[in-house]
């Protein structure tokens, strides 16, 4: 079976606010083009005072690509749990999700797309 969910660390290597955003785009244009369904991106929640400038960029710019329709749907990870709607459309699109680890742990640290 192909790949339809890719994991993009994008707090590895702790880049700048701009390197990442730029890294994100990329990364949703690639997975886009390879016919990818979601992406779960892991930007960290901000305990060394870097992530916090980083999760809320990261989640603008994703606001921005939904506003534009670049991407369908955004699931932050406070709503990554089957009683959130959000969560329960990623999860109607994209069912292998459920054997998520962070499934209804609620981690800030996260953020899902819907390509």
């Amino acid at each position: 079976m192909a790949e339809k969910v890719r994991v993009l660390a994008i707090k590895s290597g702790m880049p700048t606010v701009e390197q990442a955003r730029e890294v994100l785009n990329s990364e949703i244009d690639r997975a886009k083009g390879a016919g990818l369904l979601a992406l779960k991106i892991i930007h960290g929640y901000g305990a060394s005072g870097h992530g916090g400038r980083l999760r809320h960029a990261i989640r603008r710019s994703l606001r921005k690509r939904l506003k534009e329709g670049k991407i369908r749907l955004l699931v932050t990870g406070e709503q990554w749990a089957v009683t959130e709607e959000a969560a329960r459309a990623l999860l109607g699109e994209c069912p292998e999700l459920r054997r998520d680890a962070d499934l209804n742990h609620y981690n800030e640290g996260i953020t899902f797309v819907l390509l």
